[in-house]
């Protein structure tokens, strides 16, 4: 029940969100570490169970602590609430709109088309990508940047998953590599739109917003029709990611 599990969950399981915060200053740190550990717990939940409604009723646990929390209600001990709790006090009573987001994912049914995917990782990648930033310190002027990035890293880390999201039911209903190529341009396009509005975002909030390893690349192979996400897209490499990293230590550029 301590940073340092969380810490840990965070490294072994998100690498890029973890290497990130390692960017952010030493005292934004806890807060960024507590709330991707806990979208790990809530990404899971759903598929901690065949039953759609045991898979509800464990997001539903996670709803009804963070609503507490919002309320002043301290967690019971728990490895991730409680540091959780010390990071964010109060303020984590929002962060339960991650898990209602992740409800439909109980129910095991794939998107129905491109504008639902859209939808979707606006609601989960997006929402986590503005909780973090909100954070450090970026204005409600920026949301809009800040959605538009989100969106744009959240499907190329939605496509890149596919291969995975596909047999559990979690994916497109039309496998169609158009419908991949789509969203790979949608993905282009709003990584634009945020990068010709980056410097609405401050510099402080430069670890919330790193977009992933080679997001540019992947989406543009997509988007060529080079690479079918329905059947495998290329592994990252350790050497890949550290040297991305470096980059976003060294130049503070979120932004494509």
């Amino acid at each position: 029940m301590t940073l340092e599990t969380c810490t840990e969950t965070v490294r072994a399981q998100d690498p890029d969100r973890f290497g990130a915060t390692l960017v952010a200053a030493p005292g934004d740190r806890p807060a960024l570490i507590t709330l991707y550990a806990l979208n790990l717990e809530i990404a899971r939940a759903p598929l901690q169970s065949a039953e759609p409604m045991l898979a509800e009723m464990r997001l539903q646990w996670w709803i009804d602590r963070l609503a507490e929390m919002g309320k002043g209600t301290p967690p019971p001990l728990h490895d991730v609430l409680s540091p959780l709790w010390e990071a964010w006090g109060r303020d984590a009573g929002p962060l339960a709109g991650l898990a209602e987001a992740r409800i439909r994912d109980c129910a095991r049914e794939p998107l129905s088309a491109p504008e639902a995917v859209v939808a979707y990782v606006d609601d989960t990648a997006g929402r986590l990508m503005w909780l973090a930033a909100k954070r450090l310190a970026t204005p409600d002027n920026a949301r809009r940047v800040v959605a538009d990035h989100a969106l744009g890293a959240g499907l190329a880390a939605w496509l890149r998953a596919l291969p995975q999201l596909q047999p559990l039911g979690l994916g497109l209903a039309d496998a169609r590599p158009e419908e991949a190529q789509r969203l790979a341009v949608l993905a282009q396009e709003a990584l634009r739109r945020a990068s010709r509005m980056h410097r609405a975002v401050p510099k402080r909030a430069t670890a919330a917003l790193y977009p992933g390893v080679r997001v540019p690349r992947l989406l543009s192979e997509i988007a060529a029709g080079r690479v079918d996400p329905f059947g495998a897209v290329p592994e990252i490499t350790p050497f890949q990611r550290r040297a991305s990293l470096a980059r976003l230590a060294l130049t503070g550029r979120w932004w494509r």
